[in-house]
């Protein structure tokens, strides 16, 4: 097994906890909550994984979704140690160390100022967060490995009162798609950059 992307969220962000509640088929995260994203090849081993973790800490999962090339899980709870415990109990059913991870890589990133209503209107009619006004700002990413969206989208969060529109943190990139004002985009970017470039890993060919 491969260890693709390994991360975790100290603290859940309230629109990245609402937006996870409308995808997730597990048990949803609430708001506050420390949560841990990982992936890994092949994908149908990700069962494994969920069972070190839930037999050894109280963290219970949110998304576990099996790919034919890739596994991706999602674990949380209140209590950041039990986050910790679980993700060193997978960590040591795959005889690994978090440095062996993929360090992430920014693939794309886009920002479109002063959107046009119809293209609002389409990222509207898709997305599972909030909306994007026409004139608004949109930033738009691509990450590898897919996990790593998340982080990217929590820490925005954090650093900015942008909107998020939607996430994806499974398949061959992830994805995340914001609106706001032009500045406050800027600002979400550039806290995207600075998780990005903390997290060290083996180099990504992604």
């Amino acid at each position: 097994m491969e260890l693709r992307a390994f991360t975790y969220l100290d603290v859940l962000q309230p629109q990245l906890t609402s937006f996870l509640q409308t995808v997730s088929q597990g048990f949803m995260p609430l708001e506050g909550q420390a949560s841990l994203f990982l992936e890994i090849a092949p994908g149908i081993a990700i069962n494994q994984l969920t069972d070190a973790a839930l037999k050894q800490t109280r963290v219970q999962p949110g998304m576990q979704i099996v790919e034919r090339a890739y596994g991706l899980l999602e674990l949380h709870h209140f209590d950041q140690g039990e986050v910790r415990a679980a993700g060193q109990a997978i960590l040591d059913r795959l005889g690994v160390r978090i440095e062996d991870r993929l360090a992430p890589r920014i693939v794309s990133q886009q920002t479109i100022t002063g959107v046009d209503g119809h293209q609002a209107q389409l990222i509207n009619r898709m997305r599972h967060g909030q909306m994007i006004n026409q004139g608004e700002t949109l930033y738009l990413l691509e990450v590898f490995p897919a996990a790593y969206a998340a982080i990217c989208a929590n820490e925005a969060e954090k650093a900015s009162p942008v909107n998020l529109l939607e996430v994806v943190t499974f398949g061959a990139f992830g994805r995340l798609w914001l609106g706001g004002y032009e500045a406050e985009i800027a600002e979400a970017a550039a806290a995207i950059e600075r998780a990005i470039s903390g997290i060290s890993g083996r180099a990504s060919r992604g």
